[in-house]
């Protein structure tokens, strides 16, 4: 059995391309998802196509990316239907796993993926070593100085409530709260002296 799969990911674009090719090369059945991207893999259209498949069956997609765009997931998702008992062919590319050469070009897309991460792994851990060496502070940028804490106890201490303040700095009252119980690192003093957030005077 042939299980199409077809997916476009705006709803401005058309399937037909898609459907008539998978009909051309067989298909007995075909699943479409339809303004749907393909970043992710939770998608009920191919969910529907996946579990169509049994041993023997073959999925098929016009194009590579229309399965989706992670490389490594679809890595993943082929092996795991050769565990299956299942192949996959890409119309496109003219890959088929059914054929020693398909095999082959899935197992260098699979070196290529593991290389990838291993570049990656390896340029964030350089980045991070050189920041640390130049003294930078790691992750996200802190929302308040230490003048807008100070300020903001102040203010708590007038009678100003921690939703009131909160709304001044743009945060949320959770956000603000970490900061006055110390729980999150603020930015060091500025050598301005604290003043009010604009359109928070009292």
């Amino acid at each position: 059995m042939r299980i199409g799969y077809a997916r476009v990911s705006t709803e401005e674009q058309s399937l037909d391309l898609q459907i008539n090719a998978l009909r051309r090369a067989g298909c007995d059945h075909i699943f479409t998802d339809y303004g749907i991207s393909g970043k992710g893999f939770d998608r009920p259209g191919l969910h529907e196509a996946l579990n169509a498949l049994a041993g023997g069956s073959t999925l098929v997609v016009w194009r590579l990316d229309r399965l989706g765009r992670s490389l490594p997931k679809l890595i993943e998702l082929v092996d795991n239907l050769g565990q299956r008992g299942a192949e996959f062919q890409s119309l496109t590319e003219a890959i088929d796993t059914s054929s020693s050469g398909g095999r082959l070009i899935f197992h260098i897309m699979g070196a290529l993926a593991d290389f990838e991460r291993t570049l990656i792994s390896e340029r964030t851990k350089a980045g991070m070593e050189a920041a640390r060496q130049k003294g930078r502070h790691l992750g996200r940028k802190p929302s308040l100085t230490q003048q807008d804490v100070d300020w903001a106890r102040a203010e708590l201490d007038r009678g100003r409530t921690v939703q009131d303040i909160a709304q001044c700095f743009l945060i949320s009252h959770r956000t603000l709260t970490r900061y006055l119980k110390g729980t999150s690192r603020p930015m060091p003093e500025q050598e301005e002296s604290a003043n009010s957030p604009k359109g928070c005077e009292t």
